[in-house]
């Protein structure tokens, strides 16, 4: 467990998949504990692929590959921390056999974390290292408690505020965890979205398009608890187990696969690509708002 801090805030990481463990600010803990009873994620980081393939599948070159939901830098042992201070940590995952396994591409992957103030800056850089070009997605999946007072608070004493007023439909899921060819209006000129005891009963709320780059989630007694601000990443994820005590808000790079997708990783919606020897940096913010 690595571990940064500074006047306002004490912050731990995991080796494996770089993931963050715990913010505490004041005393308090903004970050889900990971109770397997629940979720036993944490804030998992989405790499190479977000979400779901079809079949755990997809195809490149005429060859098929296999990886699970959200790809495989979340559970990996070999990432290697390249820089550290008090307030900063810089880790990276080369590729190597295993990777190649699955995802045939020569590549870095880094993650930075750096501590500013009440704000911890996460950033994110992807390095071709091969002769081909690399297809590839990104995101995050942090889950953040409902109560910093009350560890069996529900996510329906909770509310999130947008950035802008938003009409916007989240694309229902397949119970593949595929997205599906509905939608469902879930904000109408509205900048608050309530969370009720069923609004996640069919699974994550999936948003492909909102004007807004930033939310706050509050709980109705204690007020604004963090503030995400993603500015390089198009979807957003919200998500909780039906009831649970935290709420995932999930910027990303990249989406499931349609339940009609032909598995070709070239057309994959939401794919980004890279030429050989360039990179692609991608950035977000997490925002303690302490209390006494």
């Amino acid at each position: 467990m690595y571990v940064l801090k500074n006047d306002c805030l004490h912050v731990r990481i995991k080796k494996t998949g770089a993931e963050l463990s715990s913010i505490v600010g004041n005393g308090k803990e903004y970050l889900w504990e990971g109770n397997p009873a629940y979720w036993a994620g944490q804030a998992p980081i989405l790499f190479p692929f977000v979400g779901k393939l079809k079949n755990d599948t997809y195809r490149y070159k005429g060859q098929h590959y296999s990886l699970p939901q959200h790809g495989f830098f979340r559970r990996s042992e070999d990432i290697t921390l390249l820089e550290q201070s008090d307030t900063r940590l810089l880790f990276s995952l080369k590729s190597n056999p295993k990777t190649r396994s699955v995802f045939p591409f020569e590549f870095e992957f880094q993650t930075a974390y750096e501590l500013q103030g009440t704000k911890i800056n996460i950033r994110h850089e992807v390095l071709n290292l091969g002769n081909d070009k690399l297809w590839f997605s990104l995101g995050e999946h942090p889950a953040f408690c409902c109560s910093l007072t009350d560890k069996k608070a529900k996510h329906d004493q909770c509310f999130l505020e947008f950035e802008e007023k938003e009409t916007a439909s989240t694309s229902l899921l397949t119970k593949e965890g595929l997205i599906g060819p509905e939608e469902k209006e879930i904000l109408k000129e509205s900048q608050f979205l309530e969370l009720p005891e069923t609004i996640f009963d069919a699974d994550a709320l999936v948003f492909q398009k909102m004007n807004s780059k930033k939310v706050t989630l509050h709980n109705r007694k204690e007020g604004k608890l963090v503030t995400l601000a993603y500015r390089d990443f198009p979807y957003l994820g919200i998500w909780s187990k039906p009831m649970a005590p935290y709420v995932c808000i999930e910027p990303w790079l990249g989406i499931a696969d349609p339940y009609d997708s032909e598995q070709n990783l070239e057309n994959k919606k939401g794919i980004l690509s890279l030429e050989t020897g360039k990179s692609f940096r991608a950035s977000y913010s997490i925002e303690v708002h302490l209390k006494e």
